[in-house]
């Protein structure tokens, strides 16, 4: 066979060659990609539950007797101020024993005030007599007279001021017994919630059994939210550490707050789980005017903090320590040294430059080093 015979068959099968392997290679992958930037990148912990909003006063109130509902002058939903009568049960039985125990307290006022000014007479009486004894003008049994009378009115005095002592105390408690079947606000707040109507009975709750409150008043000027972190993060949180809150009444919000105490205890209550409870002030007074006491929160602490650094989306890394670079439609499988990381962003100290563009789709098929990759447009499902 002739040298240029060969020559052309060898270049024909080398065009099929390159056909087949031009039809049958694989697709490029589709990826998303994001840029390498420069920002802030924190150190932060999260709470292993949910979270809860609680107010700062909260008071579930039942009266400490049973009676039937006399008066209920307050609706849910209302505002009241410290003091306000939020129920009372019927008491005409112990308004008449507190009006008794008043006039019995009254009369012994009166007789203590008759006997201590008779006892005053005496007194007077006596140091006259004791004036002219000295003047040999009064007897010895005058003087002696004189001065038993004085001290028996004295004596008198005293009882009687005891007896007003033992009045009062009585009033005292005719009015505690009285007090006992009204409910007053503890503090300026919402009325919640009203557990009774009128002339309904209520009985306080047996030992060791708890009942639901006649009443649950809440205090809604202040807020906080209360969440557990698991217990190894606890020796990093302390009190004063910056907090991001986000609620799912308010998805697309993110609220400052602030570390205000850390349980001194774990909870143990789900098996293998330990937490610890974490309270976390909201820092903005108009961020805590919109809340409701029971909204689900989560919490973000922020150990540390570094501004002004490279980072890169942390859904992009791989192996902790590895990212895959997009470059002129292939992917770079590049490895690079992490910072500071949280669940949005790692800090990258070495091995990225700004501007470069990292894939983000890494549990996609085909995405690996090498492989051909076309960027995905923005917003594509």
């Amino acid at each position: 066979m002739r040298p240029r015979t060969v020559i052309a068959i060898g270049i024909l099968f080398a065009g099929l060659a390159a056909l087949v392997w031009w039809a049958t290679r694989p697709e490029p992958v589709r990826v998303t990609v994001a840029a390498v930037e420069t920002g802030t990148v924190e150190h932060t912990v999260a709470n292993t539950r949910s979270g809860t909003v609680k107010a700062c006063k909260r008071a579930g109130l039942s009266p400490s007797t049973g009676g039937q509902i006399a008066r209920l002058p307050v609706r849910e939903g209302q505002h009241v101020r410290r003091g306000t009568l939020l129920l009372e049960l019927w008491n005409d039985d112990l308004r008449a024993k507190v009006d008794v125990a008043q006039a019995k307290a009254d009369v012994a006022a009166a007789k203590a005030e008759g006997a201590c000014i008779q006892a005053e007479v005496a007194r007077r009486e006596a140091g006259r007599i004791r004036r002219l004894h000295r003047r040999k003008l009064a007897s010895d049994d005058a003087l002696d007279k004189a001065e038993t009378q004085a001290r028996a009115r004295q004596a008198e005095c005293k009882a009687a001021r005891a007896n007003v002592a033992l009045a009062q105390a009585g009033l005292r408690a005719a009015r505690a017994a009285l007090a006992r079947t009204r409910l007053l606000a503890p503090f300026d707040g919402v009325v919640a919630r009203i557990r009774g109507e009128l002339a309904e009975y209520v009985t306080p709750s047996p030992v060791g059994i708890p009942t639901p409150p006649a009443i649950d008043l809440i205090d809604t000027s202040c807020f906080y939210v209360s969440a557990p972190i698991d217990e190894v993060d606890a020796p990093g949180v302390h009190a004063g550490l910056p907090v991001h809150i986000t609620l799912d009444a308010f998805r697309t919000e993110r609220f400052a707050g602030r570390v205000r105490r850390v349980a001194d205890f774990v909870e143990d209550r789900e098996r293998q789980a330990r937490t610890v409870d974490v309270e976390v002030d909201f820092t903005r007074a108009a961020d805590r005017q919109r809340l409701l006491a029971g909204y689900s929160a989560d919490v973000e602490i922020v150990l540390a903090a570094h501004a002004d650094v490279l980072r890169v989306p942390t859904e992009a890394v791989v192996q902790e320590d590895h990212v895959y670079v997009y470059q002129s439609g292939t992917l770079r499988k590049r490895r690079f040294e992490p910072g500071l990381a949280n669940w949005d962003w790692t800090e990258v100290r070495t091995g990225l430059r700004a501007g470069e563009r990292v894939v983000t789709s890494v549990d996609r098929e085909g995405v690996r080093d090498g492989a051909r990759a076309v960027i995905e447009p923005a917003g594509h499902d």
